[in-house]
């Protein structure tokens, strides 16, 4: 009997030591997303001056705080759709209170003034403008929207909009409830 208590002691050690290990280890590499600027605002304009990698910086430490995904919006001051993007938004309230709970928003500037090449060259190639990239928190590309998709007319449909915000978000379940 002795023999077997002493096995039995010993299981449970190594079981306590590896209850405790294996946590340590796995945060190991683990990196910490940065956090984010206490009074964050979405980037919701397209500015030639902003930086683009800070924005997004700023949005993964938001985004991991508020369990969202990121919603980048490619475009400029130039570009029509993008102008009739944001009048859609504000005029269907509940598609931009979908958005706005599942995503941390961030708009990219792209045009003559500021191309912003090298922060666009870790993604996609674009064809047209505007364009959504899905990221996760940590910044990591899910998916890359051509927006003109989403066309009907001279405006945009709110069901595949809808759709297409529900599917890429990161809390499935909750968005079935809106």
């Amino acid at each position: 009997m002795s023999e077997r208590r002493a096995k039995m002691k010993q299981s449970m050690a190594l079981g306590l030591c590896l209850f405790v290990m294996v946590p340590m280890i796995s945060k190991r590499g683990h990196k910490s997303p940065p956090a984010p600027p206490p009074d964050y605002k979405p980037v919701t304009v397209y500015d030639a001056a902003r930086h683009p990698a800070q924005d997004l910086q700023d949005a993964m430490g938001e985004a991991t705080r508020s369990q969202r995904r990121i919603l980048l919006e490619v475009g400029g001051d130039w570009c029509v759709w993008c102008h009739i993007m944001d009048g859609f938004f504000e005029g269907h309230p509940a598609l931009q209170k979908l958005r706005d709970s599942h995503y941390v928003t961030v708009k990219i500037n792209f045009g003559k003034d500021n191309p912003n090449e090298e922060f666009l060259s870790h993604y996609p190639r674009i064809a047209q403008y505007p364009h959504f990239f899905v990221l996760d928190s940590q910044g990591k590309l899910v998916q890359s929207q051509d927006t003109g998709v989403f066309e009907h007319g001279r405006t945009y449909n709110s069901k595949k909009l809808a759709s297409f915000l529900k599917k890429w978000a990161l809390r499935e379940k909750q968005v079935k409830a809106l």
